[in-house]
């Protein structure tokens, strides 16, 4: 199982080096979806109840869309590929098979949270990267996650230790006055995006 470890230093690195040579994409892109999120709350103090509702609704569609976007966006960085703010909505016709693997992995997750914690943080490792494969290879909900523990095996210890430096990394950027958001998303996006490629290619 040895050769499907990944190094966290170059995976960080990568995506550092990824973030500086994309800074203005990456500071419009953010800019673009922190507006689509305040958009909602407009709505909700409006006396609009059904309207209010429904533009929540929406915007519940465009999140899981966008997340598959971002994605999309890091993969094609790790590829040698230019991505434009177009890939963030582009994905869109995989949103089915994204909400119900995104329904199976909480449901996973907050069912191994009951077994004493720790079940539930493994199986997360486990199964995080069912976006990427759904994203990337256009699998069904429950083959992403399939797909996502074979490529998992032998590395959790590592991806457990890379989840804790995105965490440290993106408090950073937050304790940072949230400027420091603009470069740690981009550098833990990418990131990932890495290690979903060494150990697909690895397993």
């Amino acid at each position: 199982m040895s050769q499907q470890k990944f190094s966290i230093g170059e995976a960080l690195g990568f995506g550092w080096n990824t973030m500086k040579a994309n800074l203005g994409f990456f500071i419009l892109l953010l800019i673009v979806i922190g507006i689509l999120h305040i958009i909602p709350n407009i709505f909700q103090n409006m006396d609009l109840p059904g309207l209010s509702v429904l533009v929540n609704l929406a915007f519940f569609v465009l999140y899981l869309v966008i997340q598959m976007g971002m994605i999309k966006i890091v993969l094609k960085f790790n590829d040698g590929q230019k991505p434009a703010l177009a890939d963030l909505v582009a994905p869109y016709p995989l949103f089915f098979r994204y909400l119900f693997a995104s329904i199976l992995y909480g449901l996973i997750v907050v069912c191994g949270l009951i077994l004493l914690i720790v079940p539930g943080i493994v199986w997360a490792i486990k199964f995080q990267f069912f976006g990427y494969f759904i994203v990337d290879e256009g699998a069904g909900a429950v083959d992403s996650l399939k797909k996502s523990a074979a490529i998992t095996q032998g590395a959790k210890w590592d991806l457990f230790l890379l989840g804790i430096c995105a965490m440290l990394i993106n408090l950073l950027g937050a304790l940072c006055l949230m400027i420091g958001l603009f470069a740690t998303i981009p550098t833990t996006f990418a990131a990932y995006a890495n290690v979903y490629r060494k150990l697909k290619g690895n397993a």
